[in-house]
Formats: structure tokens, C-alpha cells, sequence
């Protein structure tokens, strides 16, 4: 493997209590080199200081606001052949960015993987309101931003993420890939361990609904103008 640069971006907002073990599973890596980029949607807590306590993290404070504009903001500041995602509450295995770049090297037609994943309930919380707790039994596919790897050039494909959407815009994205032909690979490894607790928005939100929908509809319109 000729180890080119992957750049990971973790989009936080008040993100103190979590970040220094996310952070932690990006720097144990054994995949090298990476670039991390803690974009900060203007924290008022301890996030900032944090990110900057570690000289391998390029902090980039955001001006606009939302996890989409976020990402965008990270995918501008990328600089790496591959693009990854991590949030701030959630941990990569040792082996996350190796498995899935090395996929990748060894499959170019192949434009972003994903892997499983495992949830895991934070201890002290109880399940929250629209989690199913069947899922924190064994693993399931996670087609999700923190089991995302691309390269860099599917963004100018596929576009950036959309700002109007608050929850649904990684759904929104991993759609419009499909309908442009990006081919995907799921990795069997579990290689992201994502945390359940009561303020996960994606699990609390009460437009998360309304939004998953809108993203399948848009998607539906797409391929009726082909």
C-alpha cells in the first residue's frame, strides 16, 4: 500500500465530554499518515482546547451552522486522497483507516466504503426514546458518516452535504451517490463503535422522520429526470 494522506474530519459543538477518546482512536491508528480536522461549531465549553492540546490537529473554527455545513467545511479543508468522518462521541478500531484504504488501493473502481459497526450504550444512561435496543445486540452494517471513507475527488462528483437538512444529510449524500453510480464496497469488519446515549440527535430528534423522507423523495425525483 503506498499509504497516500487520508484527512479525518470530526465535526463537534460542545463536545468535551467525548472528544478526547474520539480523538484518541484517531491518533492509535495504524494507518499513517493522517490528517485530523476538528471543525468547531463555535463550542462554548472545553472543545476547543481540547483539539488544540493535540499538534497533530488542524482546529478550524466554523462560521456557518449544522453538522452539513460542518462536513462541507471539513471536505474544503481536506487535503488527503481519501476522506474520512468521525463525531466526536464515537470510537474507530486500531484498524479502521488500514482495512478500508487498503480496500480501496486494491479495487480503484471502488469510490467509498463503509464497514459495521457495534453500538454501545453509554454507562449510567438509560436507551433513548426511538432507539431500538435490539441493535446494541451483535453488530449491523453501518452505512453511516463515521464508517465513511471516499476519495476526495467523489465529493466534486456527488456534490457536498445539504444544509437544509438538520439530521438526514448523510442520507441525503450516500443517495445522491447511488444515483450518480459511485460504486460501494461494505466492509465485514466491525471497525466503528458508536455510542448510545440521551442526547444523540440523530436518535432524538423529532424531524429525524420527516427528513429521512425528504431525502428518499429527492432521491425519487432525480431518477425520474434521468
Amino acid at each position: 500500500m503506498s499509504n497516500p494522506l487520508a484527512s479525518v474530519v470530526i465535526a463537534v459543538r460542545n463536545g468535551e465530554r467525548f472528544l478526547a477518546d474520539a480523538l484518541q482512536s484517531v491518533l492509535a491508528q495504524d494507518y499513517k499518515p493522517t490528517e485530523i480536522i476538528v471543525v468547531d461549531g463555535q463550542s462554548t465549553d472545553r472543545t476547543a482546547d481540547i483539539a488544540k492540546s493535540h499538534d497533530s490537529v488542524r482546529y478550524v473554527l466554523q462560521e456557518g451552522q449544522g453538522i452539513a455545513d460542518a462536513y462541507n467545511v471539513g471536505v474544503a479543508s481536506a487535503r488527503g486522497e481519501f476522506v474520512s468522518f468521525l463525531s466526536h462521541d464515537d470510537l474507530w478500531t486500531p484498524g479502521k483507516l488500514s482495512e478500508q484504504i487498503a480496500y480501496m488501493e486494491e479495487h480503484p473502481e471502488i469510490g467509498y466504503t463503509v464497514a459495521r459497526l457495534r453500538f454501545f450504550l453509554e454507562p449510567g444512561c438509560d436507551v433513548p426514546a426511538g432507539f431500538r435496543p435490539e441493535l446494541l445486540i451483535g453488530d449491523h452494517v453501518g452505512r453511516v458518516m463515521e464508517t465513511l471513507v471516499a476519495r476526495r475527488d467523489v465529493f466534486d462528483t456527488v456534490g457536498g452535504f445539504d444544509t437544509t437538512l438538520h439530521i438526514a444529510n448523510d442520507v441525503d449524500w450516500f443517495a445522491r451517490a447511488n444515483d450518480k453510480g459511485i460504486r460501494i464496497a461494505v466492509l465485514p469488519q466491525v471497525l466503528l463503535h458508536k455510542r448510545v446515549h440521551k442526547t444523540n440527535l440523530s436518535v432524538s430528534s423529532p424531524v429525524n422522520t420527516r427528513e429521512l423522507l425528504q431525502a428518499l423523495r429527492n432521491s425519487a425525483r432525480r431518477k425520474m429526470d434521468l
